[in-house]
């Protein structure tokens, strides 16, 4: 037999308790005990403002997307939303759906703003970041307070070659708000095999300004500072001070050493690629949580052991898949999701498309990350790989 709203939402009520708004701001002062606040608004509601903390899931997206972002069905949730009705039937659909502890916020979130207690309001979007950003908005784990979060980041870009061109450029499209970019090279027509960043009528250009106008035209929330500078010693500190982590897409050791001695100093995550030929790698190496890559190399090999791009040759698609792992990594550490690559060395082999990955141990006796660190402040590191030739 069919039944009328009133019927419906009587019936909801026999199943689902109510909490008022005083309630609910009792329940989230409890540390450590809280209940999951839920918010079943739709997405320009949200955005007029919200309880601090909450959840946003619409109502239109409930069933779909709930058991993904709650999958823990003995959580409890407290929903609400503008009046209390539709946070009382998304409450029910929970229950139906297993959820073991779900109560509806009375009177909603207006009932919240007039009983005087906290609420925030995010990031304002203008009408075409909404669009540009739509995609990464639909996802629980960005939503728009994981994309405040990347046009908020600042990343530092070590080289704007193969590495850095397509982490540079998927940062850039991601809205990663400010991208430093630090390359003392001029852009070469053997560089165009791979380096998207940069085109034919640019040769002669230096990098970072072909960088610059590239990822500018891609995305204008964007902001690239471009350093036409080698990264050394005297520099690099005053440089990082200003970014959140750093991507090395370098390509010698000497400017490896750097970045990362560098970065366990002022405790910021470096991301790490390499390639050589139809090989690459790449991994995390976050200070205080995992090894660095002292830990991995604690000496440069012989220069006949790793050769340049330009001695041994390398796939131009190579450090596009190596490149976008970087920048993937990135996004992962700004956004606070997902498990990165730190601890975890992955090498991927082109040939035979086997991807790997290896465990990697921070070493007790590592000179820069160790028990007893004996490296406590930046060295002349042409020097340190020139004597271990």
């Amino acid at each position: 037999m069919a039944k009328s709203f009133q019927e419906i939402m009587a019936d909801a009520r026999k199943e689902i308790p109510e909490v008022t708004a005083q309630q609910v701001n009792e329940l989230l002062k409890n540390n450590g005990k809280s209940p999951l606040v839920l918010d079943v608004r739709e997405s320009d509601e949200w955005r007029q403002g919200h309880l601090e903390g909450a959840l946003p899931l619409p109502r239109g997206f409930l069933e779909i997307k709930v058991e993904s972002a709650v999958p823990d069905k003995n959580t409890p949730i407290i929903a609400y939303c503008a009046g209390g009705v539709r946070s009382l039937l998304a409450a029910k659909v929970m229950k139906d759906m297993g959820y073991q502890n779900v109560s509806s916020m009375a009177g909603g979130y207006a009932a919240w703003k007039n009983g005087g207690f906290k609420w925030v309001q995010d990031f304002q979007y203008t009408p075409e970041q909404l669009i540009r950003y739509s995609r990464h908005f639909l996802l629980p784990e960005v939503g728009e307070e994981g994309q405040a979060k990347l046009l908020q980041a600042k990343v530092l870009m070590v080289g704007a070659g193969g590495l850095g061109s397509p982490s540079a450029y998927y940062l850039a499209a991601a809205g990663v708000g400010t991208l430093g970019i630090i390359d003392n090279d001029v852009v070469d027509i053997s560089n165009l095999q791979r380096q998207i960043l940069h085109a034919n009528d640019r040769v002669g250009m230096p990098k970072v300004e072909s960088a610059k106008k590239t990822l500018e035209a891609l995305n204008p929330d964007v902001k690239v500072i471009p350093y036409q500078a080698k990264l050394t010693s005297e520099n690099i500190m005053e440089i990082l001070k200003d970014y959140d982590l750093v991507i090395d897409g370098c390509d010698n050791f000497p400017t490896r050493y750097l970045v990362n001695d560098a970065c366990v100093l002022t405790g910021k995550p470096n991301v790490h690629g390499s390639i050589f030929q139809f090989e690459g790698q790449a991994t995390v190496f976050y200070p205080g949580k995992g090894p660095c890559y002292r830990c991995l190399y604690p000496e440069p090999p012989p220069a006949d052991m790793a050769p340049s791009c330009a001695e041994a040759g390398v796939l131009g698609v190579l450090p596009g898949l190596i490149g976008v792992i970087e920048a993937l990594e990135a996004v992962k550490l700004i956004l606070g999701k997902g498990d990165s690559l730190i601890g975890r060395l992955l090498h991927f082999n082109t040939l035979t498309m086997e991807i790997n990955t290896l465990k990697l141990r921070r070493d007790p006796s590592c000179p820069m990350c160790g028990d007893h660190p004996t490296i406590h402040e930046l060295i002349d590191y042409e020097e340190f790989c020139s004597l271990r030739h």
